[in-house]
């Protein structure tokens, strides 16, 4: 259970779901509920298949490129620094442009709901945890915030704006001090791989 709970959290907060869902509401406006219920559908669909499928190929593409899992761990752990800062100090999330057409699969299943935030805390739990315990957190996270967004306007209206920024702050700054945790583990197996000559001195 522990175990399941050292996996579930990180990507929780790489998720981020409280932070998106204001973006779901402002994107879903004026959409008829059973055009926003195929939307949810295909948000969660699209971001269950590409966050697996890194999962799957992932730690075969680092083998392919020479890529050592502590190069990894300091590579995307300063890449979910830089994400997690981002998002502490700017005040919301920023939009984009979309075709409504293909708004349940891009932007909402990729990149608000799998990001580079998911995909880089996915590969960097595999090697402790191994795939099916990560696939399957990943998967109920987005399940998760699948329910999140379709409660979210019952949840907009009882945490108003500034109760979803602040939640989102907090998660962001969770995020940051994984971040840093997963870059010092990443130093440390790096010097251990050294010491034990995995890793050569040239």
């Amino acid at each position: 259970m522990k175990e399941f709970w050292l996996c579930f959290v990180p990507i929780f907060v790489a998720v981020d779901a409280i932070g998106v869902f204001p973006i779901f509401l402002s994107l879903t406006t004026g959409i008829p509920p059973a055009r926003v219920k195929r939307i949810l559908y295909q948000s969660v669909l699209t971001a269950s298949v590409v966050a697996l499928s890194f999962i799957a190929a992932g730690t075969w593409l680092l083998r392919l490129l020479g890529i050592s899992i502590a190069d990894f761990m300091v590579a995307g752990g300063l890449l979910l620094f830089a994400i997690s800062l981002n998002d502490l100090l700017t005040t919301e999330k920023s939009k984009r442009v979309i075709d409504a057409t293909s708004l349940g699969a891009v932007p909402l299943g990729v990149p608000l709901i799998t990001g580079p935030a998911v995909l880089a805390t996915s590969i960097l739990l595999l090697n402790e945890h191994g795939g099916i315990l990560v696939g399957a957190t990943v998967v109920i996270n987005i399940l998760i915030a699948g329910l999140v967004f379709s409660f979210a306007s019952h949840i907009d209206r009882f945490l108003g704006k500034s109760g979803a920024k602040a939640v989102s702050k907090v998660a962001s700054l969770l995020l940051a001090a994984i971040a840093v945790m997963i870059v010092r583990k990443g130093i440390v197996l790096y010097f251990d791989l050294f010491r034990s000559g995995a890793i050569p001195a040239g």
